[in-house]
């Protein structure tokens, strides 16, 4: 199980999130760009190591009436991951759910991220440091790519 501060250490990476001291020193991290109500994605980290994550909009987590998630025996793979699908499950969707994305995040277990992007009517994969990783006809394809290589959407 990760400490307090090791939580505390992987959070405070992720800089569109905001720290608010609570009580009986806890720490909540708030998404002030969420495109909800909810504003919340860490709630009541403790000093113990307890803690929630925000999830209600999000499938293949259980979570309270609240739509949060114990995150107390979470991996720091676990913990980035839940996270970084909290923020993006919070931010405002311009297109529509049935059309196929312009650009979309991918990530891997070992929290290594792809995106796939479309240009000039191919559909192309890059690394984390912007490097081409792939160029495809079609999004399926890349997709399909994707998941071949053990990369899940975000």
């Amino acid at each position: 199980m990760l400490t307090f501060e090791e939580k505390l250490e992987i959070i405070e990476t992720f800089p569109e999130l905001e720290r608010k001291d609570v009580s009986l020193k806890r720490v909540n991290f708030h998404y002030n760009e969420s495109a909800y109500e909810n504003k919340n994605v860490v709630y009541h980290l403790h000093p113990n190591g307890n803690g929630f994550v925000y999830a209600g909009k999000m499938t293949g987590y259980e979570t309270n009436d609240k739509g949060m998630v114990n995150i107390r025996e979470f991996t720091e793979i676990e913990l980035r991951e839940i996270i970084r699908k909290s923020i993006l499950s919070l931010t405002a969707q311009d297109s529509e759910i049935s059309k196929q994305p312009t650009e979309e995040v991918w990530i891997n277990d070992n929290t290594i991220t792809l995106t796939i992007l479309e240009e000039d009517d191919l559909w192309n994969v890059y690394s984390e440091d912007g490097g081409l990783d792939g160029t495809f006809n079609t999004y399926k394809e890349a997709m399909n790519y994707l998941e071949t290589e053990g990369f899940s959407r975000i």
